[in-house]
């Protein structure tokens, strides 16, 4: 069986959906007031999954895997949920493009910068539905939400770079990332 196969790929793809809904768990256990607004422990596997299975899937993994989480543990909360579908989705379609399609898996720092620049567009997409939202439904502050979600988020941000990496790495040198 081919490492690359579509079956391989949706296993690979539940996996990482059940560890964006498993891990955020394991964070709230510390009983730190709002370590997922914090560490951002949802989107660790997203990422991943722009990097091993690429811009079709990953995408896919983002928009339902906050969905999936709030249906089984309402988390995140009903009025964050839309714009954390919106992130998400971008966060797992920029990782896949940018380290597979624009081929930065073949540069020697290549993860970092995708992650990176995921990372970055995936806030941006945040931002800017929230800026949306507030507009509609004739809110003030919704740049100053965007702001402070960055800025809350710093430490998990911090942690997306110390732990995607190396992950990303070791899967491309044992063979999972083609």
């Amino acid at each position: 069986m081919k490492r690359n196969s579509k079956t391989i790929k949706i296993a690979l793809g539940a996996m990482l959906t059940a560890l964006s809904i498993v891990l955020p768990q394991v964070f709230h256990l510390t009983g730190i007031p709002q370590v997922g607004a914090v560490f951002l422990p949802m989107h660790i596997p997203v990422l991943l999954a722009g990097f091993m299975l690429g811009p079709v899937y990953a995408p896919i993994i983002g928009a339902i895997a906050p969905v999936i989480s709030h249906l089984l543990t309402n988390m995140p909360a009903a009025a964050r949920l839309p714009f954390m579908v919106v992130e998400l989705l971008v966060y797992g379609l920029a990782s896949g493009l940018l380290y597979h399609t624009f081929r930065l898996k073949d540069r020697k720092f290549g993860a970092v910068t995708a992650l990176a620049l995921a990372m970055l567009l995936g806030r941006l997409a945040y931002g800017l539905a929230l800026v949306i939202a507030a507009e509609f439904f004739g809110v003030e502050g919704g740049f100053m939400a965007a702001v402070t979600a960055t800025i809350s988020g710093v430490y998990g941000i911090v942690l997306q770079f110390i732990t995607i990496p190396p992950i990303v790495f070791a899967c491309k040198k044992g063979g999972f990332i083609k």
